[in-house]
């Protein structure tokens, strides 16, 4: 399955790069700082590694777009071949994507991209269990805008991929006027 592939049912709240970039471009200058010293002091330029990402637990698979954007960004060169689609059931154990190229991009970028990953994934894995607590009847799961700051879009797609619904995105999307 190439990078980026998802299942219909999410596609249309792929998450635009114009919206991701800035995102983890901020991820990644926080965490190399000025440099991967360590990487850079013990890994050839031109090494090439091969890796695999397993699944640790049981869950919904949620930023694989980001995921593979982490890499597209420090290094073209790198490849991920994804094995599941984004919104997935997983299971502990499953391979869940491929990753080849420069040793030095994968080793910089994998904790930021895990992270991303880690975080977006268990989103939506507890939205799906609330959703599935609310099956038949007329309730919904909605989101709110208590999100982390710098990462609402991406939580709020994560809602999304679990099967909950986006209420307001910021303060210019409707009025709410409620008892604090």
């Amino acid at each position: 399955m190439a990078a980026g592939k998802t299942s219909p049912e999410i596609s249309p709240f792929l998450l635009n790069p114009l919206l991701i970039d800035p995102i983890i471009s901020q991820a990644l200058r926080e965490d190399i700082g000025t440099g991967d010293i360590t990487t850079e002091s013990t890994v050839l330029p031109q090494t090439r590694i091969n890796g695999r990402l397993i699944a640790k637990e049981d869950g919904k698979i949620c930023g694989l777009p980001v995921f593979c954007r982490v890499f597209a960004l420090l290094d073209p060169a790198v490849q991920v071949s994804l094995s599941v689609i984004e919104g997935a059931d997983v299971r502990r154990g499953d391979i869940l994507a491929r990753i080849s190229g420069p040793a030095r991009a994968i080793l910089t970028g994998e904790r930021v991209a895990l992270n991303f990953l880690q975080r977006l994934s268990a989103i939506a894995s507890k939205t799906a269990w609330a959703v599935s607590q609310v099956e038949g009847t007329r309730a919904r799961i909605t989101d709110t805008r208590k999100t982390t700051p710098g990462l609402r879009v991406l939580e709020k797609y994560a809602v999304r991929v679990g099967g909950g619904a986006n209420h307001r995105f910021n303060l210019s999307d409707g009025i709410l006027i409620k008892d604090n």
